[in-house]
């Protein structure tokens, strides 16, 4: 999407380029942070995380690997800009290339797959809950043979709103950092998804929009990794489209294509009531 989201995370083991900005407009957050070395860490190790323990990466080729992912000034230094970047709101899982998929390109391996809504935020009615999920699923099954049936039975793509600790080893950190998280095909949790409700949910731009959190965290669900093409619905970083002018973009369209095939089965447009 042309700005973008996100949010999620799933770890299972679940515009252009800013210019630095002038004092004035820094978040004090931000400015906190510069020197937050427990911080700056954390997030490397959940989001860029070190895949051979036999070589050792330095923290500046971890900073480096982080800023180009993300289209900074690649120094290796913690600046305001890298700082900004960490500070936004995300998805939880861990970054990668372009479309991807994740180890092994896991699948469903049938087209018509079951969701189940196990509990409500309060933020919004009931309705608008149901709506925002089935059009967030929508995007997904406009562009490949997949379906969605929802069911009150034990289903594929499990949902839920929690706060914390909620029994998948991957809490939640409260109002801001990581919104949601999903995990990928496979049995168990595999496909479900979580949403922090120490966030505030909405269907408008007020606060977080969930329709945009959970078309990002199905891509999860579904088997796409995270994308570095800004503006795609994959991108880590939340910010907010109006989901009337959604459209699902090029980077999308073509990782869950390669999952699952090509097929349109509409617009790509939503129109969301």
């Amino acid at each position: 999407m042309r700005h973008i989201v996100f949010l999620c995370a799933v770890i299972l083991l679940p515009c252009s380029l800013a210019l630095p900005l002038p004092l004035p407009l820094i978040s004090r957050p931000a400015l906190s942070r510069l020197e937050d070395l427990k911080f700056i860490t954390a997030y490397l190790d959940r989001f860029f995380p070190v895949v051979d323990k036999v070589i050792k990466h330095t923290l500046e080729e971890r900073i480096k690997a982080m800023q180009k992912f993300f289209h900074l000034k690649v120094t290796g230094k913690i600046d305001v800009e890298t700082i900004e970047v960490m500070d936004q709101p995300r998805c939880g899982v861990p970054d990668v290339l372009e479309y991807s998929t994740f180890q092994g390109s896991p699948r469903w391996r049938k087209n018509l797959l079951t969701y189940r809504i196990n509990n409500y935020t309060p933020d919004m009615s009931k309705d608008k809950v149901d709506r925002a999920i089935e059009k967030a699923l929508q995007v997904w099954s406009d562009v490949t043979p997949l379906q969605f049936r929802k069911t009150t039975g034990p289903a594929d793509i499990e949902i839920l709103f929690a706060s914390g600790a909620h029994g998948d080893y991957a809490a939640f950190d409260g109002r801001g950092g990581t919104l949601a998280h999903a995990f990928p095909p496979g049995s168990d949790i595999g496909g479900d998804a979580h949403f922090d409700e120490d966030e505030t949910w909405s269907e408008t731009n007020r606060e977080i929009n969930l329709f945009l959190v959970a078309a990002h965290e199905f891509g999860h669900s579904l088997g796409l990794g995270h994308s570095n093409v800004r503006g795609a619905l994959m991108y880590p970083t939340y910010s907010y489209e109006n989901p009337r002018n959604f459209y699902l973009p090029k980077d999308d369209r073509q990782g869950i294509q390669r999952l699952y095939g090509n097929f349109t089965r509409k617009s790509y447009f939503l129109m969301i009531n």
